[in-house]
Formats: structure tokens, sequence, C-alpha cells
């Protein structure tokens, strides 16, 4: 099987409420995301992705415009988590992020994966597909997901 890959960059705060560490406490990453796809090569001459399965600018164009750049320096937080969401609500402006889960690395990836796995699906009838997402939350700690 033949793959690509992408990565992007993003910042983002979060916290995990009941958790026994400081993760408990609000803070932040800046989060690596390793995007990997599938699909036949473009073989089609004089077309601008001849030869490529996408050409990556593309695959960060998508990228940043149904995650990176909605999730880049915002607060990502979990709805049921009312303290923190009550108190971001009074910061006029703030970049704030509700999901339906807690915002732990795992549950980002899984939520980054189905975002993605979307944008992605067969976008040039080649059978392009996100093969793979990795997450990193720290240098030394990821998450990653691999589509069956």
């Amino acid at each position: 099987m033949l793959t690509i890959t992408r990565k992007l960059e993003f910042d983002a705060g979060h916290r995990i409420p009941d958790h026994k560490s400081q993760c408990r406490n609000l803070h932040g990453h800046r989060y690596t995301l390793e995007i990997t796809l599938t699909g036949q090569v473009i073989s089609v001459e004089g077309n601008s992705d001849n030869g490529m399965i996408m050409d990556f600018s593309d695959i960060k164009a998508l990228a940043k415009e149904h995650l990176v750049d909605v999730w880049d320096h915002a607060f990502l937080v979990y709805e049921k988590d009312a303290v923190v969401r009550d108190f971001l609500a009074t910061l006029p402006g703030h970049k704030t992020v509700t999901i339906d889960r807690i915002p732990t690395v795992e549950n980002l990836a899984q939520i980054a994966f189905d975002i993605l796995k979307a944008a992605y699906k067969d976008r040039f009838g080649t059978g392009l597909h996100l093969h793979k997402l990795v997450l990193h939350e720290t240098p030394n700690c990821w998450a990653e997901i691999t589509d069956a």
C-alpha cells in the first residue's frame, strides 16, 4: 500500500476535569498532527497532480479549513465542564471549541479523524481516503488511529 503523510502543527488549550494529576488545570499544548492518505496515484497527462496521490498543499489546505484553523489557539472544552465553559463565556471574543467528550489526546484524535475522513473521502474518484491520523500532544505522547 502506498501512502503519503502531511504534518501540521497548532496550539490549543484544554483540561481533563477529573484527572488526578496537573492535567485537571487549564493548560495548553503545541499539537502535531500527521495525516496519512492512501489512494491510487493520479495518472492524467497535463494534470497538475499527475503522479501524486494528492498534492501536499491541498492536503494542508483541507486540514486547515476543516480542523487546524478551527482548533488553533482555541480552548477545547468538554461540554459537561460547566465551570470552565461558564468562565470562558465571560471572555469577550474568546475562541472556544466545545466538544462532546473529555479533550484527552485519544478523544481529540478520534474527533479529528472523523472530521478529516469526511474531508478527504474520494476527492478525485481515485479511492482517496484517510488511512491514519497521529495526534502528538507532546513530543513523547500521542494517539494514533488507523482506518480499519
